[in-house]
């Protein structure tokens, strides 16, 4: 079935100024102020989509080429769902935000379903085993994602200005999905993170009096406040412990913690506590909704405090505890205690 291009409705971006196809898709991600990873990412797939048409202009082409390209990640490839997800999210962008023209057979395409998967769980025990071999800023950053159950790249990228110790608050600011939401600040970890700001706050002293690029800050911020990226209130709260060149800018700053030094150390504490299991940062995320649950906070609670739009996302938790939990006896045991 022939599916004709329709032009993109969208007249609220402005005129692309670069000339090579690659540049405007560029051009037009920074505009919208995506990642600098998905940046790298769909470039990355729409050089791919090309190569794999030998090198023929995207205009050129549509509905049969992007479904053989989706067709070979699938088939030959053998993708993850995920990522086949990614692929197609990146072709659609190229084609709808720098091409100008709508694909809205795409709904139509069959698309690979991810399969349901049990998250990886750790006792309370575990994560004590765990915890105790962590010290210094990689220990605090893990305590604090178990202790409230924020993603690996919320947790580095606090700013001062989210950090309400009086109150034992953390507003979580454009999460996953562009939604603010607040946690919990543990109680015992009030102490170490008044530590852990004074010594953020010696490094943006620093910084101040060698007369450093502020940090990064929202687009939007950038361009009415330009200066706010030197403000305390919008320092990390976890800086890196040296400068780096920002890879779009240019501009030499400071930027938050790395995700792999904390994801190195975990695995190297996972490793000395004689764990066998599958333990990622994201674990302790897990960890903490699971635990959450099993000591009687109702499932509404634990949805607001993940950040998940849809209930049945957290529901997930409490089939691993139903199982961990014995409610369902096995009929061995019940011959064996015959």
């Amino acid at each position: 079935m022939s599916h004709p291009p329709r032009r993109s409705t969208s007249t609220d971006r402005p005129p692309l100024q670069s000339k090579r196809l690659l540049d405007q898709l560029r051009e037009r991600i920074r505009y919208l102020h995506y990642s600098l990873k998905t940046e790298e990412a769909y470039l990355s797939w729409s050089r791919a989509y090309i190569r794999f048409h030998g090198v023929r202009h995207p205009k050129d082409m549509g509905a049969a080429e992007v479904e053989a390209f989706l067709t070979h990640l699938t088939n030959v490839r053998r993708v993850s769902v995920s990522t086949h997800k990614q692929a197609l999210s990146a072709l659609l962008f190229l084609y709808r935000e720098v091409i100008g023209v709508d694909l809205p057979w795409m709904n139509e395409m069959a698309r690979p379903t991810a399969p349901r998967r049990i998250p990886s769980v750790l006792t309370i025990d575990e994560v004590a085993a765990v915890l105790s071999r962590m010290e210094g800023e990689t220990g605090l950053l893990a305590r604090l994602l178990y202790g409230t159950g924020m993603r690996l790249m919320e947790g580095l990228r606090l700013r001062v200005k989210d950090l309400d110790i009086p109150r034992k608050v953390i507003t979580v600011r454009e999460a996953k999905g562009g939604k603010d939401r607040v946690v919990m600040l543990p109680q015992v970890l009030a102490t170490p993170m008044s530590a852990q700001l004074d010594k953020a706050r010696a490094i943006w002293t620093a910084d101040r009096a060698a007369q450093q690029s502020g940090v990064e800050t929202p687009h939007a911020l950038d361009r009415k406040y330009p200066r706010a990226g030197q403000t305390w209130a919008w320092f990390w709260v976890f800086p890196s412990p040296t400068l780096a060149t920002d890879p779009r800018s240019g501009v030499i700053r400071r930027h938050h913690l790395y995700e792999q030094r904390l994801q190195r150390a975990l695995k190297l504490a996972v490793t000395e506590a004689g764990i066998a299991k599958p333990v990622s940062v994201h674990t302790l995320r897990h960890s903490f909704a699971t635990h959450l649950l099993q000591g009687g906070t109702d499932i509404r609670t634990v949805q607001e405090l993940l950040g998940h739009s849809d209930v049945s996302t957290t529901m997930i938790y409490t089939h691993v505890l139903k199982i961990a939990a014995g409610t369902t006896r096995s009929p061995l045991d019940a011959l064996l205690a015959a």
